[in-house]
């Protein structure tokens, strides 16, 4: 993978060097707002999407422990996926693209570890896919800003278009694969949770303030299955 980047014709350094090219000529505010958009802004905002995700799908009624395992998954894909990482990286060993390339405008000095797959590619695509599972018009909001995320990484220097479409592809991997067991394991726990008379309303808001305690869940509401639909 390493000896590829070296190759000037090859079209991942190619378009690296197209993308990394507009940081040349944009001014430097725009270069630091991007910085800050892709190392941190956009992760951000995933964490606040899903939390949004989250909030929204405790109103489901007796749907809600299922789809709040959801949410929980799409947090715990993306941890794992940047574990499975760490031993990829070290296979593959490649260095980062300034460190073979000159010439390159980079935004973010002092990486020094290796490029292939990108950690933040990675944890995007994974709680996106994750989101998506439970609520697709969440998720199709998470995929283009784990796009974003990636296009960030170029734009900034410091990965290869490889190095991103890889993490994009171990975040869904470990996201879709996975799902069926870590739900199974999942949901009996926001079940439980559910349950609780403390801490039931992480699982649990919908509950109408004049219900019996006792009485079933109510049906969800039109929102809720516009929502997972």
């Amino acid at each position: 993978m390493a000896e590829l980047a070296l190759d000037g014709s090859n079209p991942d350094v190619g378009l690296l060097r197209d993308i990394n090219g507009l940081a040349k000529d944009a001014p430097g505010w725009f270069d630091r707002g991007v910085e800050f958009v892709g190392e941190y802004g956009l992760i951000l905002l995933l964490v606040l999407l899903a939390g949004w995700c989250w909030w929204r799908v405790a109103r489901r009624g007796p749907e809600a422990p299922a789809a709040v395992a959801g949410v929980l998954w799409s947090g715990v894909a993306a941890g794992i996926a940047l574990l499975l990482n760490i031993p990829l990286r070290g296979f593959v060993e490649r260095p980062r693209p300034f460190v073979d390339h000159d010439g390159l405008d980079v935004l973010i000095k002092g990486k020094t570890d290796f490029s292939f797959v990108s950690d933040h590619a990675t944890l995007a695509m994974a709680v996106a896919v994750g989101l998506f599972l439970v609520s697709r018009k969440a998720g199709l909001v998470a995929i283009g800003l784990a796009f974003a995320e990636g296009f960030c990484r170029v734009y900034m220097g410091v990965h290869y278009p490889t190095d991103v479409v890889g993490g994009f592809a171990l975040g869904t991997a470990v996201a879709l694969l996975l799902a069926p067991p870590a739900l199974a394991l999942l949901t009996p726990l926001t079940t439980a949770i559910a349950g609780s008379a403390r801490a039931g309303w992480l699982v649990r808001s919908a509950r109408p303030a004049r219900q019996p305690k006792g009485e079933p869940y109510p049906e969800p509401t039109s929102y809720d299955k516009d929502l997972a639909a």
